[in-house]
């Protein structure tokens, strides 16, 4: 069994950033929408380093690739709501392309990740 330092983890380091420009960008969306769609996509985009941490946390390869799973379906959530708050006005695409660059740079590394706690 192979044992994953959550620290050590490039896929955990980037989520974390991601959660991080999440909250920057949220910041600046409507007030009304502090427990909508602000809430809904702080929740979702911090889902993806909790979910990578639980699984590292487990030390059991099937656990690992089923928490990954979980990351990998908020990844494609959160992804949902970015092209909303373009659809909606509430930012425009060029403030939250970097954001859905970097959502799917970790959706590959999910990908693979994934791939490869199942052929180890």
């Amino acid at each position: 069994m192979r044992v994953h330092r959550l620290h050590d983890l490039i896929i955990w380091k980037k989520s974390i950033q991601l959660v991080k420009e999440i909250y920057l960008v949220t910041e600046n969306l409507p007030s009304q929408e502090k427990f909508g769609i602000i809430s809904q996509i702080r929740r979702c985009a911090v889902s993806i380093p909790s979910n990578i941490a639980e699984g590292a946390g487990r030390n059991n390869p099937k656990e690992f690739h089923h928490f990954l799973g979980i990351a990998m379906g908020s990844c494609y959530e959160l992804e949902t709501q970015l092209i909303l708050l373009i659809e909606l006005n509430f930012e425009t695409e060029q403030n939250i392309q970097p954001l859905l660059e970097l959502l799917t740079e970790i959706q590959k590394m999910i990908y693979k990740f994934k791939n490869n706690i199942i052929n180890t």
